[in-house]
């Protein structure tokens, strides 16, 4: 069934031209736009929505995720720390995770994102504690076909533990072997090239700290034998780059040009602590810009204004719950751009810029073409947003209006691949309320878990 969306006042399209259109209508036909225009045509039976006193807007798309962590968040125990004293902590608490908890974990994370405006998302799951089942990632595709957003969830590993001079303790790491299997596998039975697809693959080893040169020269050769994209944090924090320096003898981004992981199927998660030959190096690449968990975790600030300004993919992302303690992607648009600012004042990027970052500068970073875009056959992948709110009172630009005021609740209607899964501001594609009480009775048993075994100690 079609839907037309009538008289919008305003539709930003990010388009080729970068046109802003006024007073139009955009007709859906299954997953595509069949139609932007004045007054058009519509069958009898189509759906009709009204767009008076509404801006429409790609649909935001998140770059980067670790979806279980949404069961974590807010730990008294991991409060305050850096990033390396934050992980040692928590993957004890994580060696407790099942697919319930993953499932769960990744309705939550999509509900939120849903809310938020965020149609297409990706996913880091790195984690893979040893006595459970190697099928976590298919608890997290499940989850996506039953809530109704658009995913591309990465098969992230860990092969280096304690035992090899790693990060991570032993029992939350695997083989290499292991690994490559498993992401064979996904890829052959999940991932879909076509247009329009709601699932798509990429193989994200977690990070120089926590696995192998080996694996990472492997998962390389794997992803561009099938096509798939490639994905793995990068110059987060100066630990890590003190860690390189001592393990490898060069800097993080140094190996991956060493390592072959540079070009337009690989895209990475933070970049804050470049050099400007490392951002040249960059250009073509991806970077998923995490402000929220940057500042939480005091990172640093990355360089978004050098990054964009150098064709560096950049995208928006709301990082894990457990670095950030949620997935509003309208407070990372936000952040974005006043972090950008803190930076850089008035040579920052303008508002404009910053939401193209989190809507077809994110489906680029994730090599989608077909999304990111209000245009005649792409995915009608698209957002509403009530501009007769208070909370825009009064704001003399709709854009600006968007990305500096409002709040976390200001989505109307999320459309995702034709379909309406948020209207009125509520998700209604699941029984939100059911997955808060099953989230939160899979989260108190594994902290409570976690938290028996310290006493024993």
């Amino acid at each position: 069934m079609a839907i037309l969306i009538r008289n919008l006042d305003i539709a930003v399209t990010y388009n080729d031209g970068d046109e802003i259109l006024h007073g139009v209508d955009i007709l859906i036909d299954g997953p595509r736009i069949a139609a932007i225009g004045k007054g058009l045509p519509v069958d009898a039976g189509s759906t009709i929505i009204n767009g008076r006193g509404k801006i429409a807007i790609p649909g935001l798309v998140n770059t980067h995720h670790h979806l279980y962590q949404t069961l974590f968040r807010g730990l008294p125990e991991v409060q305050g720390m850096p990033l390396f004293s934050w992980l040692k902590n928590l993957y004890d608490f994580w060696r407790h995770l099942t697919p319930d908890a993953v499932y769960y974990g990744s309705l939550v994370g999509f509900a939120e994102l849903l809310r938020t405006g965020c149609t297409m998302t990706t996913d880091h799951h790195y984690v893979f504690p040893q006595g459970q089942p190697g099928t976590l990632i298919d608890s997290q595709v499940q989850a996506a076909k039953e809530i109704g957003i658009r995913f591309q969830p990465t098969r992230g590993s860990m092969s280096l533990g304690k035992s090899k001079g790693g990060l991570p303790p032993d029992e939350v790491v695997q083989t290499e072997n292991v690994i490559l299997e498993d992401s064979q596998r996904l890829i052959n039975t999940y991932h879909d090239n076509s247009p329009y697809s709601m699932v798509r693959m990429a193989l994200a080893p977690c990070s120089p700290f926590s696995v192998s040169k080996e694996l990472m020269i492997q998962a390389r050769e794997l992803a561009r034998a099938e096509g798939v994209m490639l994905h793995t944090h990068l110059a987060e924090t100066k630990d890590e780059e003190v860690f390189c320096l001592e393990h490898y003898g060069k800097r993080p981004v140094e190996l991956m040009e060493d390592w072959g992981w540079i070009g337009p199927d690989v895209w990475f998660a933070h970049a804050v602590h470049l050099s400007d030959r490392e951002i040249d190096v960059l250009s073509g690449s991806g970077v998923a810009h995490c402000p929220s968990s940057n500042m939480k975790l005091g990172s640093g600030i990355c360089r978004t204004s050098e990054l964009y300004r150098s064709k560096v993919k950049l995208g928006i992302a709301v990082d894990g719950s457990a670095s950030n303690d949620g997935s509003n992607m309208w407070e990372e648009v936000r952040r974005t751009y006043l972090l950008n600012h803190l930076r850089y004042a008035d040579q920052g990027l303008s508002a404009y810029e910053t939401l193209r970052c989190a809507t077809r500068g994110g489906a680029e970073v994730l090599g989608r073409t077909d999304t990111g875009i209000l245009a005649v056959d792409k995915a009608a992948d698209i957002v509403l947003i009530d501009l007769n709110d208070v909370a825009f009172a009064g704001c003399h630009d709709p854009i600006v209006a968007l990305v500096c005021c409002g709040n976390s609740s200001i989505v109307d209607t999320t459309i995702v691949n034709g379909q309406v899964v948020v209207r009125s501001g509520e998700l209604i594609t699941s029984d939100i309320e059911k997955i808060r009480i099953e989230a939160q009775k899979v989260s108190d048993a594994m902290v409570e878990k976690e938290r028996r075994c310290l006493v024993v100690i």
